[in-house]
C-alpha cells in the first residue's frame, strides 16, 4: 500500500534565509514567472500558509534574493572605486571581487541575470544592474585618462564586454563539479579580461 505524505502544516522547518535559498533554486530551475507558490510549497515540503509565515508573497522572496546579490556587487565595487590606484588596478580589483561574488552567490546572481523586467521589483533590480555597469564604465574611463587602459574602445563598451565575460560564469561553472577551482577561475578570467584592455608600457 502506498502512502502519500501531506505537506507539513504550521511553521516550516526552515529559517527565512534557508527558505529563500530553496525558493531561488526553484526559480532558477523553472523560471520565476512559471513558478507558483504551490510549486514552492511542494519543493519545500510545507503548506503555502507555512511559507506565508516567513514572507508575504513570491515577489518578496525575489526582492530579498536580488537584494542579496546587488548589495554584494555594489559593496565590492565601492571598495574598488575608493582605491588610490590607477584605473587599471581599480578595474582589476572590481573584476576580481565581482567574480568572487558570482561564485559565492551564484543562485542569486543567476536569478538577477535572467530578469525580464516584468514587475516593479525586477525593474528596480535591472536599474541597479545598469548602474553597476555605468560605474564600471567610469573606472575604465579613469584608466583611459591616466594611461593605464587602452583608448581604442569607448569605456562603457569595454565595461559591458568584460562584465559579459564575468557574467557568463553562471551559465557553465558549477562549484565542485568543474575542473577549475574558484581561485584558478578567478585568475583565468582576470587575465583574459585585462590582457585585452591594459595599455602597453
Amino acid at each position: 500500500m502506498t502512502t502519500t505524505t501531506a505537506p507539513r502544516r504550521g511553521r516550516p522547518g526552515y529559517d527565512r534565509s534557508t527558505l529563500v535559498a530553496v525558493c531561488v533554486a526553484t526559480f532558477n530551475r523553472h523560471g520565476y514567472d512559471a513558478t507558483s507558490m504551490g510549486m514552492l510549497a511542494a519543493e519545500l515540503g510545507v503548506s503555502k500558509s507555512a511559507i506565508y509565515h516567513h514572507v508575504s508573497s513570491k515577489e518578496e522572496i525575489l526582492e530579498m534574493a536580488l537584494g542579496q546579490a546587488l548589495d554584494a556587487l555594489e559593496a565590492v565595487l565601492a571598495e574598488a572605486e575608493q582605491l588610490d590606484e590607477s584605473g587599471a588596478k581599480r578595474l582589476e580589483k572590481a573584476l576580481r571581487s565581482t567574480v568572487q561574488v558570482l561564485i559565492e552567490q551564484m543562485p542569486q546572481v543567476t536569478l538577477l541575470l535572467r530578469l525580464r523586467g516584468n514587475s516593479p521589483v525586477e525593474t528596480a533590480a535591472l536599474q541597479r544592474r545598469r548602474d553597476i555597469t555605468s560605474r564600471f564604465g567610469r573606472i575604465v574611463e579613469s584608466g583611459q585618462k591616466d594611461g593605464s587602459l587602452v583608448t581604442s574602445q569607448p569605456p562603457r563598451r569595454i565595461a559591458r564586454l568584460v562584465l559579459g565575460m564575468v557574467n557568463s560564469i553562471v551559465d557553465w561553472y558549477r562549484p565542485g563539479e568543474s575542473a577549475a577551482e574558484p581561485a584558478q577561475l578567478e585568475e583565468s578570467i582576470l587575465r583574459l579580461a585585462l590582457d585585452g584592455v591594459l595599455a602597453e608600457r
